[in-house]
């Protein structure tokens, strides 16, 4: 099993550039074959979990050289183990349900086929980078996933939001991945190795020190913070939303923005010899999730409050891992995955059915769209951590553990988080799909089977995935993750606070927005100048336009100047001086040259001209010159020899 598991990522990989040059010609224009890649895919990836769980298959660790650099040997590699296990199976089958769920949705896009091949690209560069056993091959399909996730998100480059949004999403992940490569960098230093296993153990046995290993994990970390969308790199992905709607889902669902989550899990060993790294991350992904958490109660889009609720949930992922929640952490990854693509795929049938992403243009959808409301209802609840679904068991248990490892600080602001995740979520769903339908000219009507289906199979693990975990089960999650982690008792007076205020912020969206008990816009007016400045995201993308953005083209307008200006004016000169100077040795050359060269050809002809005369072929005449040569002879010969006897 272990020599089969390249295949995972290689056969979405070997569907891309078949879809690319055949797609058209292809049945489905080549859909068909990127669900097949991601279908295999999966199959390989159950059966290799089935056996890890029967057979207690241990770890696989398998490398190949690759090249050699110096004294290092560079490999590429697979590492299965049961975080990798669990991770291809959430990507593989979150990115088979998309897969399905896009044969409805871009069923009349010309460029279909372009569509699938980048999906099916996009979902070998997050398997790839889930398999690998080293930095460098993480590397590659880290920055792979970024090429993937511009093109998506730009994948209507006519309009202009999309081209904006995919270079915004692709520049600011850029700046995480400095801190990636940096620390990436320094551990290959180090640890004269990039294989994980390799740098751990040394990092363990004392071969680095702890200010070291903090430096290392804090530019790691800062990696993490560009891709998944940590504050104050956050800003790309409200943009993202321009992308198609499926798209959408996989990028906040199981790729990109789970690569940044799962890269500090992985490196979870080196951030344990490092408190102060962990304290950044725990404060990191606190902040985030509340800023992110109070920004999506003001936003209209029903897609931008997914992507803020998405930047929220993963500053509780970020904030697990801080506060020592490791397999909380990864345990919300994998729950929000499932309920975090239903909502995006539910979203994508609202707005399939009504072309608008406003939710004030909306409502009444339940009466015409059940399974979507249904579907997308329950997801709600699981993301609110309503008990039993599966949002519940996660988000209480990283609760439950930065309450118990002593960040009292953070289990309140995670708490109230809980309050305002819930308010908004159900603000969305009165909003959208309750009360009197407020678009007169929509004519809504449920997704065909095709776009249905894949929302039923995602609910049924947003509903029971979080079941595995629960104490009757043995907490079974935590003991094939990390089977010597410590495992909390519950805490029934924590998870009584955390459903209260679950409850209390379902309650409080329905009197606003179903029952209108009180007006929303008594609110605003209450909230103020409050309500604008959470609208606008407390203005960060403001304060980067105004103080990075335009800088920087102030700059290359001064640059541009100054090359156009300067830098042209000068090679221009010096070609204008380089033609006058020309110039000057062309008449030079036509006029001394040219004229002492015709002049010595002139004199030569005239010179010719007059022996020629001496050579007529006469008899005579040159009888004539013999004669008087021989007397000139004799003369100068006589006169020279009367001369000397003098």
């Amino acid at each position: 099993m272990a020599q089969i598991l390249w295949l995972v990522p290689a056969l979405p990989l070997l569907a891309f550039p078949l879809i690319v040059l055949f797609g058209k010609k292809m049945p489905g224009k080549g859909s068909y074959l990127a669900i097949l890649a991601v279908l295999v895919s999966f199959g390989i990836s159950l059966v290799a979990f089935i056996l890890k769980i029967l057979a207690k298959m241990p770890p696989v660790d398998i490398s190949i050289p690759w090249a050699v650099v110096g004294q290092a040997k560079l490999n590429l590699g697979i590492l299965y183990d049961p975080l990798t296990a669990i991770m291809l199976l959430v990507v593989t089958i979150v990115s088979l349900m998309v897969h399905i769920y896009s044969i409805g949705y871009m069923h009349d896009d010309r460029r279909f086929h372009w569509y699938f091949a980048v999906l099916a690209l996009f979902t070998a560069a997050m398997l790839s980078l889930v398999l690998a056993n080293n930095l460098l091959q993480f590397l590659i399909s880290w920055e792979l996933m970024g090429m993937c996730s511009y093109l998506l998100i730009g994948f209507w480059y006519d309009k202009p939001e999309a081209m904006y949004a995919s270079k915004k999403a692709f520049i600011t992940t850029r700046v995480g991945d400095i801190g990636l490569l940096l620390g990436a960098i320094m551990l290959f230093w180090g640890a004269k190795s990039l294989h994980f296993e390799t740098i751990f153990k040394f990092a363990e046995e004392g071969g680095l020190s702890v200010s070291f290993i903090t430096a290392a994990c804090i530019l790691l970390f800062i990696g993490a913070m560009g891709k998944s969308a940590q504050f104050p790199l956050h800003v790309w992905l409200p943009d993202a939303m321009a992308g198609p709607t499926p798209a959408s889902a996989l990028i906040h669902a199981a790729t990109m923005v789970a690569a940044g989550v799962y890269l500090v899990a992985r490196c979870y060993p080196l951030f344990e010899l490092a408190p102060t790294a962990l304290l950044v991350v725990a404060s990191i992904g606190t902040i985030t999730a509340l800023i992110a958490a109070t920004i999506a109660v003001a936003q209209s889009d029903i897609k931008k409050v997914l992507a803020y609720s998405t930047i929220s949930q993963l500053g509780y992922m970020m904030a697990a891992l801080g506060v020592g929640g490791y397999v909380a952490g990864v345990f919300h990854l994998v729950t929000h995955a499932f309920f975090k693509s239903l909502l995006f795929l539910g979203s994508g049938s609202v707005i399939h059915a009504l072309h608008t992403q406003d939710m004030y243009e909306m409502g009444g959808l339940s009466k015409k769209m059940k399974i979507t409301t249904f579907t997308f209802v329950l997801a709600s609840l699981a993301i609110a951590g309503i008990p039993p679904l599966s949002g519940f068991w996660s988000k209480d248990e990283i609760l439950a553990h930065a309450y118990h490892g002593g960040y009292y600080f953070a289990y309140f602001v995670l708490l109230f988080t809980a309050f305002l995740t819930a308010f908004y979520m159900f603000r969305l769903c009165f909003l959208t799909f309750f009360g009197e339908s407020r678009n007169e000219h929509a004519h809504p009507h449920e997704s065909p089977p095709v776009m249905a289906y894949p929302l039923i199979v995602l609910c049924l693990f947003a509903v029971f995935l979080g079941f595995v975990n629960a104490p009757f089960f043995s907490s079974a999650f935590t003991k094939f993750v990390a089977p010597h982690e410590h495992i909390l008792k519950p805490d029934y007076a924590l998870i009584a606070f955390s459903v209260i205020a679950a409850l209390t912020g379902i309650y409080l969206a329905s009197q606003l927005y179903l029952r209108k008990s009180v007006s929303e816009q008594v609110m605003i007016e209450w909230l103020g100048g409050t309500y604008e400045t959470l609208k606008k995201g407390y203005f960060i993308d403001d304060f980067y336009t105004r103080f990075l953005v335009e800088p920087f083209k102030r700059f290359g307008e001064l640059i541009g100047w100054f090359d156009r200006t300067v830098v042209d004016g000068l090679v221009n000169g010096i070609g204008y001086l380089a033609v006058r100077s020309s110039d000057g040795f062309a008449d030079f050359d036509k006029r001394v040259v040219d004229g002492i060269v015709d002049y010595i050809a002139e004199r030569t002809g005239k010179v010719g001209d007059l022996l020629r005369t001496l050579q007529t072929g006469h008899l005579q005449k040159s009888a004539v010159v013999l004669v008087l040569g021989s007397v000139f002879v004799a003369v100068v010969l006589t006169i020279t020899f009367v001369v000397r006897g003098i």
